[in-house]
């Protein structure tokens, strides 16, 4: 019985090692070799998601000595929280929400590049709701997931638009959801990414348009997507960043390049996809993924610009005046360069 105790202690403890292993940056598979990395989308698996999956299918992440094992996330906290606890090794999230999120809790996580350099955040609704301009969403019923970039960035942009966001009340509801609960009228608005519009408006069975209030024009300073990794990984592990980190953006390229090849690669690996929809979000991303800066390529960061977000932040209470750095929530060193 004691020999039976002792063997199944000591399996339990051989399982522990292995888990930490696969999550310490230096993990090999035994039969590929390739470095097994585990990566979460920022929400979902929608058609702003497939360049990840292009990476994989077309082998960059293979070139670059991965082996990766891509799961949908859940909005940007939750994200930037199995990015911290060790359960994924890159995550992606809104840089607006990463950084509101540090400035209240010390995640030990940190960004090395941009996927958006513009906010795709905003309210969507359909016409014939109420809602036309900001001003419209008091009192108003906005279905979106708890902790998303929408719903944790919206306190900002009620200010800048001089609305009292304690008067919008949101209704926490899973992702793929919120079109539904929109076109039956069950909510008025959604926090949704503008290249969302396509599949808010194939939902609607009336054949609605869609009225749409970003977040980025009033607040066009802001970055969107940016892409997560634990502290420790930067630090310790930079060459293993910067590889990986080129492979997604060889990925990025390629889907902007040709949005409907990047639509079908997405459909092959999450079979539920809408092509057609896939392919619209895709091509409304595009403008957003340009860096600002000449010259600048995919992926690049402005130290700059980072500090008029969090100048922006402190100014508008969403977090401390003066409580964060940019080093605190991006490693420059390891975002890409021209």
């Amino acid at each position: 019985m004691r020999l039976r105790r002792s063997v199944v202690a000591l399996t339990a403890v051989l399982g522990l090692a292995l888990v930490s292993a696969c999550n310490s940056g230096d993990d090999k598979g035994s039969d590929s070799g390739l470095q097994k990395v585990s990566y979460l989308t920022s929400f979902g698996q929608f058609g702003r998601e497939a360049y990840a999956y292009v990476a994989l299918e077309k082998g960059y992440f293979k070139d670059a000595g991965f082996d990766v094992q891509i799961t949908p996330g859940n909005g940007t906290v939750e994200v930037m929280k199995q990015v911290a606890g060790g359960q994924a090794d890159y995550g992606i999230g809104d840089f607006t929400a990463i950084t509101i999120t540090l400035g209240k809790q010390k995640l030990p996580v940190t960004t090395v590049g941009m996927i958006h350099q513009k906010s795709l955040a905003a309210i969507v609704s359909l016409e014939g709701m109420g809602i036309k301009e900001p001003k419209d969403l008091v009192g108003k019923n906005i279905g979106d997931q708890p902790g998303s970039t929408n719903q944790v960035t919206f306190p900002v942009y009620a200010q800048r638009v001089k609305i009292d966001d304690k008067l919008v009340n949101f209704v926490p509801a899973p992702p793929p959801a919120l079109p539904q609960l929109l076109s039956t009228g069950k909510v008025q608005g959604i926090g949704q990414f503008v290249v969302g519009v396509p599949l808010v408006e194939k939902a609607d069975k009336e054949g609605r348009k869609a009225v749409v209030l970003p977040y980025a024009a009033v607040l066009p300073e802001l970055y969107g997507n940016a892409i997560l990794t634990r502290a420790d990984v930067a630090k310790d592990h930079p060459d293993q960043v910067k590889k990986f980190t080129g492979a997604l953006l060889k990925g990025l390229d390629d889907a902007m390049k040709d949005p409907a090849a990047a639509a079908e690669i997405l459909k092959k690996y999450v079979p539920t996809t809408d092509v057609g929809v896939a392919t619209k979000e895709l091509e409304l991303m595009k403008p957003n993924t340009v860096p600002t800066n000449s010259g600048d390529p995919l992926g690049a960061v402005d130290l700059d610009r980072v500090q008029k977000i969090l100048d922006i932040l402190g100014e508008t209470k969403a977090i401390t005046p003066g409580g964060l750095k940019p080093a605190d929530v991006v490693t420059i060193t390891l975002a890409p360069k021209g």
